[in-house]
C-alpha cells in the first residue's frame, strides 16, 4: 500500500513539508540565541565613584563589580586585617583601610569608604605592611579599584581573638574606625587595583555577565517542530485510512462484510 506511487509522492511531499517546518524551528532557535546575547555591562570602564554609588544605602546591582576611581586619603590609625581570605585558592590576610573621600555633592561632608588594599599569604607580612602604611602621613591620592557590596559580619569562632575579622563587613569596620561619628559611609568596599608594595593584588574578576533568553522564540520553535511531526503523522493516517477503506471494500466484494444497514 505504502509503495504505491501516489503515496510515495505524498510521503515525499510530507517529508519536504516537515523539513520546511524543521528549518523554521531551527531559525526560531537561532533568533532566540541572537536575542539571548550577553548583556554587556561596562564594568571595566573606570567611572567616578559618585556616578556609580551613593553613601548610606546598598549599591545597585549594576554597580556591583564596577571599576571606580575616587580621590581620598587613608586614615593611618584605621588599618585592619581580615583573615581567611582566598586569593587564587590560597587563604591569607587582607590589609583593609579607611579612606575619607569627598561627598557626592559639592560642599557635602566627607564620606567614609572601606578599601581592601592587598593580600598577604601570612599574618607577619600583613602586619608588617600594615604598620608601614600606618606610619605614612595622610595625603590625597587617587584610589582605583573594583566596587563590591558589603559582606555580613560574623562572630569570630576563635574566642582567644574576639576582634578577629573574617568578612569584609563595612558595619564592623565602621565601629572600629576613628572620627566617623555622624559621617556617612558607603555600604560597599573597593578592592584596590594596584596594591601597595609588599602586598599581592587581590583577585577580583569582573562580574559574570548576564544572558537574556527569548522564550517566545523558543515557543515558536517548539511549535514548528510539532508541525513537522504532524506532517509525517498526517501522511501516515491518510495511508492507514485508505488501506482500511480498501480492506473494507474488498471484504464487501467477497461477501464477507455485513451488508450496510442490516440489523441482525
Amino acid at each position: 500500500m505504502m509503495l504505491r506511487p501516489r503515496w510515495i509522492g505524498a510521503l515525499v511531499f510530507a517529508l519536504l513539508l516537515a523539513g520546511g517546518f524543521a528549518w523554521l524551528g531551527q531559525w526560531q532557535l537561532e533568533r532566540a540565541v541572537e536575542a539571548g546575547k550577553v548583556v554587556e555591562i561596562p564594568s571595566e570602564t573606570v567611572l567616578p565613584l559618585a556616578k556609580v554609588a551613593k553613601p548610606g544605602g546598598p549599591i545597585a546591582d549594576t554597580a556591583t563589580g564596577q571599576l571606580i576611581s575616587v580621590t581620598g586619603s587613608f586614615v593611618p590609625t584605621d588599618y585592619q586585617l581580615v583573615q581567611g581570605r582566598l586569593n587564587h585558592g590560597t587563604a591569607g590576610w587582607w590589609v583593609v583601610a579607611h579612606a575619607t573621600v569627598p561627598g557626592a555633592e559639592e560642599g557635602a561632608r566627607p564620606v567614609a569608604l572601606a578599601v581592601a588594599r592587598g593580600w598577604a599569604a601570612d599574618e607577619a607580612t600583613a602586619k608588617s605592611v600594615m604598620a608601614r602604611l600606618a606610619d605614612e602621613p595622610a595625603a590625597q591620592q587617587e584610589i582605583v579599584g573594583r566596587l563590591l557590596p558589603t559582606e555580613g559580619p560574623e562572630v569570630p569562632s576563635d574566642k582567644k581573638h574576639p576582634t578577629a575579622m573574617t568578612t569584609m563587613s563595612v558595619a564592623a569596620l565602621y565601629n572600629l574606625w576613628t572620627g566617623v561619628d555622624g559621617m556617612d559611609v558607603y555600604s560597599a568596599y573597593v578592592v584596590e587595583k594596584t596594591p601597595p608594595a609588599g602586598l599581592t593584588k587581590i583577585d577580583s574578576p569582573p562580574p559574570i555577565q548576564e544572558r537574556t533568553l527569548n522564550w517566545l522564540n523558543i515557543f515558536y520553535a517548539a511549535e514548528w517542530i510539532i508541525f513537522a511531526g504532524f506532517a509525517v503523522f498526517f501522511w501516515y493516517r491518510l495511508v492507514k485510512d485508505a488501506k482500511e477503506k480498501e480492506d473494507e471494500l474488498r471484504e464487501l466484494a467477497a461477501g464477507t462484510a455485513a451488508p450496510l444497514g442490516k440489523v441482525e
